[in-house]
């Protein structure tokens, strides 16, 4: 059995998937997010098993609201939802992006 802890983690995680998968279909904000972290546009995919990379895309929306809720309103998500994966994933990060 899965813990509320477990849960909301990979609850977190799902959530940020979904940020880069919005952001893969909106190329100026993806570019955008890739000059403000540095990651090399070959590099995301090994990059998204990082949770530090996954903090970083919900941080680039919490950082935006309205790129926030352009988010929200595309894939059905509710702000609080982005929130609370801001906070699961905000934590002490082991490594960085």
């Amino acid at each position: 059995m899965q813990s509320q802890k477990d849960t909301s983690a990979q609850d977190a995680e799902s959530t940020a998937i979904a940020v880069l998968a919005w952001l893969a279909g909106e190329p100026e904000l993806l570019s955008r997010f890739l000059a403000l972290t540095g990651v090399d546009p070959s590099a995301v995919r090994a990059a998204a098993t990082n949770r530090g990379f996954l903090a970083g895309l919900v941080d680039f929306l919490m950082g935006h609201e309205p790129t926030l809720m352009a988010f929200c309103e595309a894939t059905g998500t509710k702000p609080e939802q982005v929130v609370r994966a801001h906070a699961s994933l905000g934590g002490p990060q082991d490594g960085g992006w």
